[in-house]
């Protein structure tokens, strides 16, 4: 994926997580990241040592595990967000 796209896609993600009320946090550490909340707070901490195709991957994971009928969500975000889906359904296995 081109750095300018990843870039991007990165800066789209953020915007929908505001709309949602949802914090992004880019930690170091021994972890892949993932959704949690914290005194009803929604957060995705994202390792941001990571490439920033596996964090796009993690964010798209997330996102796509809730109800974004309801919001606008551009619609390369939403396609990327859909692949990241089918990506984890239909991955082949070695």
């Amino acid at each position: 994926m081109a750095q300018m796209k990843s870039e991007k896609l990165m800066t789209l993600f953020e915007e929908l997580a505001e709309k949602l009320d949802i914090s992004i946090v880019q930690g170091k550490g021994d972890f892949q990241g993932g959704t949690c909340s914290v005194n009803e707070e929604a957060y995705i901490v994202i390792n941001k040592i990571k490439p920033i195709d596996q964090r796009l991957g993690v964010l798209g994971r997330e996102f796509g595990k809730l109800d974004l009928s309801n919001v606008f969500v551009p619609p390369a975000l939403r396609a990327f967000i859909e692949n990241t889906q089918q990506d984890i359904f239909y991955s082949p296995t070695a």
